[in-house]
């Protein structure tokens, strides 16, 4: 059986999920596979060539976990308890075209395809949805191991195209279905420094929130409006007050684009949308980048050169500090693409996709 999955991209709302604010993403054109069957005996084998690793235990042997992230035993032992029987090992391979360690979650979308797997090859398969493949994914990655982390990657991979996620007060996923047109991914090529960045646009800001919430206990992040953050200038420093302006902005901004994708759903996108849309994303880059400060140096580079070359807007992906860009490029996506690659860039040019699904 083969099984493959997408990556994705955060089109809104990046680096606002940890702080209960919804998020939008797409799944994209890049994908990791698994192909494999069944074994005559109780072992599993998993062929990762692309990382270098190979992977060998026994069905039964799924607990305690060897290592930490051990996520191959983690998701059996998820779906065991879910009901799943396996009385059969696998031999199964990996490979993928997902840039790796670049913040378009390669890692979510193996463990989606894996429980995918697994599922459909159970003694007793319970044909999981999408959706509850994305909750499976996120409790073997994620609550399994007591790290932190949001639900955006496992839900966007596993049910494709562009959903709509909320996860405050409940958790609420919305498919969208515009006809988007094309993007360029840009990996700057560049480690990510997410625990760096984490510092300043999570526990930074949640340190802000605190603060103002200190002498204004009406305020939310939710609600209240961006001309009000003007009015606790007397109670943050510069550089706490632009990092709350430019939090609400943002949640403005994902509202903007959720109206924007909203209305041209099952329509092909035409020529005002996609400068209303580039333009939207660009808007977001900015606070990302002056604000939050989650570009680089190489990124702007690359940026500015996909802009010039005839891309209608565009973002860092991911947690940045380093790990990809992207940008919409409906009419000009090869000379974006050439472009970005002058600037020491690994491009790919991509379309929205489905999300995990099988293939043969």
């Amino acid at each position: 059986m083969r099984i493959s999955t997408s990556g994705r991209i955060c089109l809104f709302g990046e680096h606002q999920d940890y702080l209960g604010l919804p998020v939008i993403a797409a799944a994209i054109s890049r994908r990791i596979s698994i192909d494999g069957g069944y074994r005559n005996d109780d072992k599993v084998i998993l062929h990762l060539p692309d990382l270098g690793l190979k992977e060998e235990f026994s069905i039964h042997d799924t607990f305690p976990y060897k290592i930490q992230r051990d996520y191959s035993r983690s998701t059996i032992n998820v779906l065991k308890r879910k009901g799943l029987v396996f009385s059969k090992g696998f031999e199964c391979v990996f490979h993928g075209n997902i840039p790796i360690n670049s913040g378009t979650s390669s890692s979510s979308a193996l463990i989606v395809s894996w429980a995918h797997f697994l599922d459909k090859m159970s003694d007793n398969p319970m044909n999981f949805s999408q959706k509850e493949l994305g909750e499976i994914a996120n409790a073997a990655e994620v609550l399994e191991f007591g790290e932190p982390g949001g639900m955006m990657d496992h839900y966007s991979t596993a049910i494709g195209n562009v959903i709509y996620l909320e996860s405050t007060p409940v958790i609420k996923v919305e498919t969208l279905t515009p006809q988007l047109g094309t993007f360029v991914l840009g990996d700057s090529l560049e480690p990510k420094d997410t625990l760096g960045i984490l510092a300043r646009c999570r526990f930074g800001m949640e340190k802000v929130i605190a603060k103002v919430k200190a002498s204004d206990p009406e305020f939310s992040i939710f609600t209240t409006p961006f001309e009000k953050a003007e009015t606790y200038k007397n109670r943050l420093s510069e550089d706490e007050l632009s990092l709350l302006r430019a939090n609400l902005e943002d949640r403005d901004i994902l509202l903007e684009g959720k109206a924007l994708l909203s209305a041209i759903e099952h329509q092909t996108a035409n020529e005002q949308f996609d400068k209303t849309f580039g333009g939207l994303l660009y808007k977001h880059y900015k606070n990302l980048r002056d604000h939050k400060r989650t570009s680089t140096p190489k990124i702007e580079r690359m940026m500015n050169a996909a802009l010039n070359a005839g891309a209608l807007g565009g973002k860092i992906n991911g947690s940045g500090g380093g790990g990809c860009m992207f940008v919409y490029a409906p009419t000009k996506a090869g000379e974006v693409a050439e472009a970005i690659e002058k600037e020491g860039g690994k491009s790919y040019i991509i379309t929205v996709d489905s999300g995990t699904r099988i293939e043969s």
